[in-house]
């Protein structure tokens, strides 16, 4: 008698639109969870030391509650508008300074290197775009040789951006364009991307300690302010109203609300559409209701901030002073393109595998080399971006511009907020954070009439703090994996 074999289990449709199918390609990419089960999963991943930006979150909420507590100024609008702009320069400097951080190096040379693209900026407006009258005719050569050599070992690099605009920079400085603002600043982000080609190439391809590196360079760029300058020497940018606007003028009624509605609007389509699509596909992703908490809290948030800044906080009842402060639309700008960059490209993909595992990356095919070379540059053409916004808010450029403060605070925005120093980990919008608490920081002490001393003090304590944080994370979640 024969036996009917047993029948085969049936398998899962191979239609690719089928869950099924999703859940065999996929594997655990699948699993979908409900939103008591992803917060109790969150709160796993915090125990594991997987922390990201919430403690300087939570450090931010405690020093806002503190400050509004003990000064009454500190929540008024016009103290509010401020706070946006005092420290929007040092936060899009740390906003570079994080690609650097995710590759597993540092620049030390980022705040100096702003310095020099400020002074160049200054210098040609201040001589009607005749450097070679103001550098003299020595300097004048020094400085199209660097950016030639600069434009050289992009090339060499392969990293044609960056050799393009050190070409531009030439351009503009041996064609003596006449002074316009527009072209001042086209002209230090050129300068900026020009140290970063040239710093890139000595750390990645001469294979010089970044740290070794940066710090000459520090120096060497402080000197070049100096020889730009002059010691002592001021070169004023407020003439011209829109150097000066970037940082101290804002928004009309309606052209913030149009900010709020593509901000909101945009954040909620790209939530909202990344979320369906990765449902529609049987792909991971969070709760609906998390994601709606998100997107409304974004919108509420951003609605009130709104309505504060459009009323009138001029004293002088002869003139009307209201509207969103033009950093925010800059560092949002940045914050979405740094964002996306690093997210959804897969330049940013391998900038995370470099950080993660240099040498795992380069078996894998990633050019570390240009990887490596690539992030200062992209740190130094937005340090350059935060030198136009932090001479435009202090009106001038001064041979102390990008100095020892303004480096540690933007090294110390991107760490605070929640970026690793030691590489693999971190995002954009933590040097937005950390650059937010420090700002809070400075802004607060000086309400208080706290001398410079604590502000030094308190500063330094809160970078120990987050360092730290950073450690003890770092070690807990190495000790969950074994």
């Amino acid at each position: 008698m024969t036996q009917t074999p047993p029948k085969a289990p049936k398998t899962p449709s191979s239609s690719p639109n089928t869950p099924h199918t999703s859940i065999t390609d996929f594997g655990i990419d699948t699993t979908t969870m409900s939103t008591p089960e992803a917060i109790r999963d969150y709160g796993s991943r915090l125990r594991a030391g997987q922390l990201g930006s919430l403690p300087a979150l939570l450090g931010l909420v405690a020093l806002v509650s503190m400050f509004a507590a003990l000064s009454d100024v500190f929540l008024s609008l016009t103290n509010i508008a401020n706070l946006l702009a005092q420290g929007a320069g040092q936060t899009i400097i740390a906003m570079g300074i994080v690609f650097v951080l995710l590759v597993g190096e540092i620049d030390l040379s980022a705040g100096t290197a702003s310095g020099v693209a400020g002074a160049v900026l200054a210098m040609h407006y201040a001589e009607n775009g005749n450097l070679l009258g103001g550098m003299g005719s020595t300097v004048f050569v020094l400085f199209i040789a660097v950016l030639a050599l600069a434009a050289l070992l992009a090339a060499l690099l392969r990293i044609w951006a960056g050799a393009g605009i050190s070409v531009l920079g030439i351009v503009i400085t041996a064609s003596g364009m006449a002074a316009n603002p527009w072209i001042e600043m086209l002209l230090a982000l050129c300068v900026g991307t020009a140290i970063g080609c040239i710093t890139g190439y000595l750390v990645s391809r001469i294979g010089m300690p970044s740290f070794v590196v940066t710090l000459a360079l520090f120096l060497a760029w402080q000197g070049v302010i100096l020889q730009f300058i002059g010691e002592g020497g001021v070169i004023g940018i407020s003439s011209s109203n829109v150097l000066n606007q970037v940082a101290n003028g804002n928004l009309s009624t309606v052209a913030s609300w149009v900010l709020y509605a593509v901000t909101a609007g945009g954040f909620a389509a790209a939530s909202f559409g990344r979320h369906f699509t990765r449902l529609k596909r049987g792909l991971v992703t969070q709760p609906t209701p998390i994601v709606l908490f998100k997107v409304g809290g974004i919108a509420v948030i951003g609605a009130a901030v709104t309505i504060l800044l459009t009323i009138n906080r001029s004293t002088n009842p002869n003139v009307v002073i209201s509207g969103v402060p033009y950093v925010v639309p800059i560092v949002l700008a940045l914050l979405v393109i740094g964002t996306y960059v690093l997210n959804r490209t897969q330049y940013g993909r391998h900038i995370y595998a470099v950080g993660g595992n240099r040498e795992a990356a380069r078996r894998a095919g990633i050019n570390v080399t240009k990887i490596r070379a690539s992030v200062f540059v992209v740190c130094s053409s937005v340090a350059a971006l935060g030198a136009i916004v932090y001479s435009s808010k202090v009106g001038s450029v001064d041979p102390q511009a990008g100095g020892l403060n303004t480096l540690l605070f933007a090294v110390g925005a991107a760490v605070i907020g929640g970026t690793s120093l030691f590489g693999g980990r971190g995002r954009v919008s933590d040097a937005v954070i950390g650059g937010t608490v420090l700002a809070v920081v400075a802004n607060g002490l000086g309400l208080l009439r706290q001398p410079a001393a604590v502000v030094s003090i308190v500063t330094g304590l809160v970078l120990l703090l987050a360092a730290t944080v950073d450690a003890l994370s770092r070690r807990r979640a190495a000790s969950a994996t074994r």
